[in-house]
Parts: structure tokens; C-alpha cells; sequence
């Protein structure tokens, strides 16, 4: 120690010594701040590398109630991707394909199912090697098909559907299923049944007699409707005077109520339908709006506003550089349409994912997917504030893969984490 005794340092003072105190303590501390920061680094890099979270994700728990009847049509989906649409008399090779279970109500409790509550499904298909295949599939993803009607001989529906590359398009061509579903085909105990339970009955507006007879038993049961309107059929009316909740196809509300807007025609639905709580009009990558009803009670002060220009300004509210579904709403006001009426309520405008285009497969299945998930929020009593950018979400990922189901989230999906907790 003698040796390197002339490189130590040696305090002369007493305030030389506590100098050297506070260096040293600083340096400490310093040190230690530093081994922390490596330490939360090495920790993160580790987190990334491996694919785990700091946090695990905690999902809401499912009601105890998550019984859910569809009732509508079933199909068998033939789907062929090609780069760009032939022209008449051409020929054209696909770039891929798929086989896959389809139609509306099918796609639409497949997604509930997938969310995890427990659907049912009346429909009919025949007893045919499609028809079984069908069944499987819903099946296979927990649809309990024990009141779909077979039939002996026949044809299951199925639908040739072409994706067109360039486009981003889908082209359809149906053959119907034989012979169609009739009222006969449902034993009361089988509607019973059905019912039993459930706590949303849903509808895609096919086989109207049969649909018909089902939705006054659940309105005898004070069980809720929700309406698919894609597009003016018969017997779609008397269902609609049934429902609770109806989701629109962007070519639907304007051509029921020959309103000039979308706004003007949502009004136009809820004077028309005094039961309906809310109607959305779906709008593909545009998002949608919505239109929830109030009591005059929650706005007894407010003056009337032209729905028009409320959506005008909300669209305005909308930021562009955010890539994730979100929303804009009004506050309860009264809702007015120039010549038509005044609604009290709310109005929604909600965004669609920004899907990179190498990311977007096919639109097939995907508003059957958003009606699914608006299926599980309002049976889940989600506000529409959440409801209508995880119902977008849903839609999205329906996007990212060739068919209605392929790519259909499940509940502990990831990419719903943050819309659902």
C-alpha cells in the first residue's frame, strides 16, 4: 500500500473531507441511476424481442347472458382472386382461391361467436355435400346449428365471388338454396327453443314469413331486434317495425325513405320507426353514421338543429392522421329535417380503419363483421363511443385476409385489446 500512497488523495481539512463526502455520494447515485436505466433498457429490449407485454392484457368479462339468435340465409363461398376484371368474352386466371362458408347471417354469427358469446341459427340448407360443409364450419367455431333445417334433395345456396386487385372490389353471383325456407319448416317448439334465453334475436331480412313469425315471438318476449337493411326487400318492413337497432347498407336508408342525405334520411327512419333506439348507416372505408335516440327529457332546453349541418360539422372534427378507427359526436340535441321532422338524440360519425393497401385483401364478409360486433357491444351494454371503433376494428381485420371469415378476430385478439379494456 506504501507504493501508491502518493496517488491517493488525502484531505487536509476538515472541509476538504466532507467535499469528498459529497463527491463520493453524488457519484453513488449517479452510478446507481445509470445501472437502472441499462437495467429498464435490457427489460424493454427483452420484452420486444420476446413478443411480451409489461402488463398483460385484461379482457372484460362476458355477460352471463350471451345468447344470441340469428336468423337468415347460410351459403357456400367461392371466392377467385384475379388482378383486374375481364372483359366480356375474355379469359382470365385467378392469383388465388378459397372455399369457405358465407351468406350473411352465417358470417355475422360466426363473428359473434368468435367474440365469445353463444349463438343460434335458423336457416335451411339441403343435404347435399355443401349443406354439410356448411354446417361444419359454424359448427367448428361454436354456432349451434341444432335449428338450421335440412332438407332432403335440393340445393344449399352458394355464391361465386370475384375479387378484383385493382379495384379493391368484390363481384357476387348467388344461386339461391331449393327449395326455400317456409314457415312450416319451424315447429313452434323449435322457434321455442330457440328463443329460450336469448338475450338479442338478429335478422338479415331473408326468408321473410319464416323471419317474420320469429320476430313477434321475441317481441312477445320482450327480446331485442337488430335488422340488417342491406338493400329494400319484401317483407323487410314488418320486420323493421319490430326492431330495436337497425345497421343499413349505404344504399339502403335513402332509397326507403327517398331522403337526400344520410342524415336527413336517419331521421326520417326514427319518425318512421318509433321503437328503433338507434340506426347506423354503414359507409365501407368512409366509416359510418349513427343516429341514437334520446328522450326530450336529456335535452328539454335545446334548440333545434339542422342534422345536416351538425354532420357537416362533425366530419370537419375528424383527424385524418389517425390511423385507428375513432369518432365524433353531437351533444343530446334536437335533431331537425327540413320538411320531415325532429328527432332528440345524438349523432355519431365514426371512422374506418386506414388499411395500407398492402395490407387489404378483400371487403367480403366485412359489414357482415361490423353487425356482428355491434351484436356483442350491445349485448355487452358498450356505449357507442366504444362500439363503433371496435365494430370498425372488427371490419378491418375481416379486411386483411380472401373471405368473410378468414381473417375474423377473436375475442383475445390483440389489435380489439384497446377497444375492449
Amino acid at each position: 500500500m506504501r507504493e501508491f500512497s502518493h496517488i491517493l488523495y488525502k484531505p487536509k481539512s476538515q472541509n476538504d473531507l466532507r467535499q469528498l463526502y459529497q463527491a463520493t455520494k453524488v457519484s453513488l447515485i449517479f452510478s446507481s441511476l445509470i445501472k437502472i436505466a441499462l437495467f429498464s433498457s435490457l427489460q424493454f429490449l427483452t420484452n420486444r424481442i420476446s413478443g411480451s407485454k409489461c402488463r398483460p392484457i385484461r379482457f372484460p368479462p362476458l355477460p352471463k347472458n350471451g345468447v344470441v339468435l340469428g336468423v337468415g340465409c347460410l351459403g357456400l363461398d367461392y371466392l377467385a382472386v384475379v388482378s383486374s376484371y375481364p372483359k366480356p368474352d375474355a379469359k382470365t386466371s385467378a392469383t388465388a382461391t378459397k372455399v369457405q362458408g358465407g351468406g350473411n347471417s352465417g358470417n355475422a354469427v360466426a363473428c359473434v361467436a368468435r367474440l365469445g358469446l353463444s349463438p343460434r341459427l335458423i336457416s335451411k340448407v339441403a343435404d347435399d355435400i355443401q349443406g354439410k360443409g356448411i354446417l361444419e364450419e359454424l359448427q367448428a367455431d361454436g354456432v349451434d346449428t341444432s335449428f338450421v333445417v335440412v332438407s332432403e334433395g335440393g340445393n344449399s345456396p352458394f355464391t361465386y365471388i370475384i375479387v378484383e386487385n385493382q379495384t379493391n372490389t368484390r363481384t357476387c353471383i348467388l344461386t339461391r338454396g331449393y327449395p326455400p325456407m317456409i314457415p312450416d319448416d319451424l315447429s313452434f317448439s323449435s322457434l321455442s327453443s330457440a328463443l329460450d334465453g336469448a338475450r338479442l334475436a338478429y335478422f338479415d331480412g331473408r326468408y321473410p314469413e319464416t323471419a317474420l313469425i320469429v320476430a313477434q315471438e321475441a317481441t312477445h318476449r320482450n327480446i331485442p331486434i337488430l335488422i340488417d337493411a342491406e338493400k329494400i326487400r319484401k317483407g323487410l318492413d314488418d320486420l323493421l317495425n319490430l326492431a330495436d337497432y337497425a345497421i343499413c347498407s349505404a344504399k339502403f336508408p335513402k332509397a326507403w325513405t327517398e331522403a337526400v342525405s344520410f342524415p336527413i334520411a336517419l331521421v326520417s327512419m326514427l319518425l318512421r320507426l318509433p321503437k328503433i333506439k338507434f340506426a347506423i348507416v354503414t359507409l365501407g372505408e368512409d366509416g359510418c353514421i349513427m343516429l341514437e335516440r334520446s328522450t326530450v327529457e336529456e335535452a328539454p332546453h335545446t334548440e333545434e338543429m339542422d342534422v345536416d349541418s351538425v354532420w357537416e360539422v362533425l366530419k370537419l372534427r375528424r383527424d385524418d392522421s389517425i390511423t385507428i378507427p375513432t369518432y365524433a359526436s353531437s351533444p343530446v340535441t334536437k335533431l331537425k329535417a327540413n320538411g320531415i321532422g325532429t328527432v332528440c338524440g345524438r349523432l355519431f360519425v365514426g371512422t374506418a380503419e386506414k388499411i395500407p393497401p398492402s395490407e387489404l385483401v378483400d371487403t367480403t364478409g366485412a359489414g357482415d363483421s361490423f353487425i356482428g360486433a355491434v351484436i356483442y357491444a350491445v349485448c355487452t351494454n358498450m356505449p357507442p363511443e366504444k362500439m363503433l371503433p371496435f365494430a370498425a376494428q372488427v371490419a378491418a381485420c375481416c379486411c386483411r385476409g380472401l373471405g368473410a371469415r378468414t381473417s375474423l378476430p377473436h375475442r383475445t385478439d390483440p389489435r380489439l385489446a384497446s377497444f375492449l379494456c
